[in-house]
């Protein structure tokens, strides 16, 4: 059990749908109980309600900025982050400027994630790359930016764009980062053989949605494992 555990410790269960109603953040709230995710991710107007439900739980509430293109201003991605955590968030999931990226404005890039990392005021923030839109040699500019600004995880992708985590970009972002940096595979996790896969591949942490999919496959009877 102990492996199932340490799975289960990973996931970040996910909820970012705009239809989701206070019934559905309920729900998520006490399957991350049952199942002792790390943390539900919701969209920051869930926040406050998020903690009321997991009082008392070791679930952490994360929440998303700049969510789902990243390509909201600056000034807008810090008071996001300052209005979460006063609200109880305590991780940040932010989407990386993708376009000043692409267009090679590093520099642009990095003070919005300083910025942001400072609004934190020092929780875990992850940095969404949204690896589907972007070359290798745009993921390693985007993994050394992350690594520069204070943040503390690089994550592949919102679920949101054209595609979601691959075993090579985690792979790749891993290489990038090195051993003490977090990765966090997101986007297509919707099973268990897939979720090992991206933990064997360097991931540290899973975004999903299907988290009590993944932990009753790994529990469940031979049959449901294969």
């Amino acid at each position: 059990m102990e492996p199932i555990k340490d799975l289960a410790r990973c996931i970040d269960h996910t909820l970012l749908q705009p239809e989701a109603s206070l019934k559905d953040i309920e729900k998520l709230c006490a399957e991350a109980r049952e199942h002792h995710f790390h943390a539900v991710c919701v969209n920051s107007s869930w926040v406050t309600q998020a903690r009321h439900f997991l009082s008392g739980s070791d679930v952490k509430v994360a929440t998303v900025v700049g969510f789902p293109l990243g390509a909201t201003d600056s000034d807008a991605k810090r008071f996001e982050t300052e209005a979460a955590i006063d609200n109880g968030a305590q991780e940040i999931d932010m989407v990386m400027h993708i376009g000043r990226l692409k267009g090679g404005e590093d520099q642009y890039v990095l003070r919005e994630l300083r910025d942001v990392a400072e609004a934190a005021e020092e929780r875990p923030l992850k940095v969404i790359l949204e690896t589907c839109l972007l070359t290798r040699a745009e993921k390693i500019r985007a993994c050394q930016l992350a690594l520069d600004s204070g943040a503390q995880f690089v994550k592949t992708s919102t679920g949101f764009s054209s595609g979601g985590a691959t075993i090579e970009d985690v792979k790749l972002l891993r290489e990038i980062v090195g051993e003490k940096f977090g990765v966090k595979a997101s986007g297509g996790i919707r099973d268990a053989l897939t979720a090992v896969a991206m933990i064997q591949a360097g991931a540290t942490r899973l975004g999903t949605s299907s988290g009590v999919t993944i932990v009753r496959q790994l529990t469940g009877p031979p049959s449901d494992r294969e």
